[in-house]
């Protein structure tokens, strides 16, 4: 059992060094959070532990232990349908680059999708030709290096994927199964070396990133975890990102809030910036 001061004191952290909320109907998350940090640090004391990132160390561990990693391929597939049929079509006939950011990489699902949605694309129109980038980013550096090594398991994936999807594209399967009798799938180089990971808080004051950078930004199931005034923050900051007529993907439940009158809504959470936010 933790103190409510303990409590308290993780709460504060995780919004210090994250940006996330947790409020009184978290505390038994955060108790099991604190427990899996003990066993991170090897360390049982919780308040000398609360001490050390206070100070500055076991920071990343922190933030690994309490940001939330809940994805998987494909995850609100209307999205990449979207992507393959609207977003790529267009950009096919500018013929220009076309930029994607993807704000919470968490361990890789979801930009490995838009890169499979991205080469599927190019069949779908006829071999149509168009030149990308994806950077991904996250602030959790242990789910950057899960989403730079591309290591999956099939058993527990292979439904996620859509029919217009060949998985054998883009994996190669490892010979053997593990100890579970599952298959590890890796992301061939071909695809992995089309994205970027970068590590990235949200909640930073400024973004490395220039006006009107990116055709593409996704930013799903992320915004759920701050509260409404830093969701508004995130959402400008990236706003300011995004290239006119470009398009903002928001999860299933969250909402463009003070950016509504910028944007025109083309389907399910799926936003199109019309013009700029003062």
């Amino acid at each position: 059992m933790y103190t409510a001061r303990q409590l308290e004191r993780a709460r504060e952290l995780a919004y210090r060094h994250s940006g996330i909320t947790l409020g009184p109907n978290k505390d038994v998350m955060i108790a099991n959070r604190l427990d899996k940090l003990k066993r991170d640090v090897a360390h049982d004391d919780i308040d000398a532990i609360l001490s050390a990132v206070e100070q500055g160390r076991y920071v990343d561990t922190f933030i690994s232990t309490f940001t939330t990693n809940k994805t998987n391929f494909f995850r609100e597939s209307f999205h990449f349908d979207d992507l393959r049929d609207r977003v790529f079509k267009q950009a096919a006939g500018k013929g220009s680059e076309l930029k994607i950011y993807c704000s919470a990489a968490s361990t890789g699902e979801e930009p490995y999708s838009i890169l499979m949605t991205m080469e599927a694309a190019k069949t779908v129109h006829s071999d149509a030709a168009l030149n990308y980038s994806l950077l991904a980013t996250d602030i959790d550096t242990d789910v950057l290096r899960h989403a730079s090594n591309g290591i999956y398991e099939w058993q527990k994936n292979a439904e996620d994927f859509p029919e217009w999807i060949r998985p054998s594209e883009y994996f190669k399967r490892r010979p053997h199964p593990t100890k579970e009798g599952d298959y590890l799938i890796k992301v061939k180089e071909t695809l992995a070396r089309r994205v970027r990971f970068e590590r990235h808080n949200l909640m930073a004051q400024e973004y490395p990133f220039k006006p009107h950078e990116f055709d593409v930004v996704f930013c799903r199931n992320v915004l759920i975890y701050f509260n409404q005034n830093d969701q508004n923050a995130i959402l400008k900051k990236l706003f300011r990102t995004l290239k006119p007529g470009g398009t903002l993907y928001l999860g299933h439940s969250e909402s463009p809030l003070e950016l509504s009158p910028y944007v025109e809504r083309y389907g399910q959470n799926i936003f199109v910036k019309t013009k700029e936010y003062p």
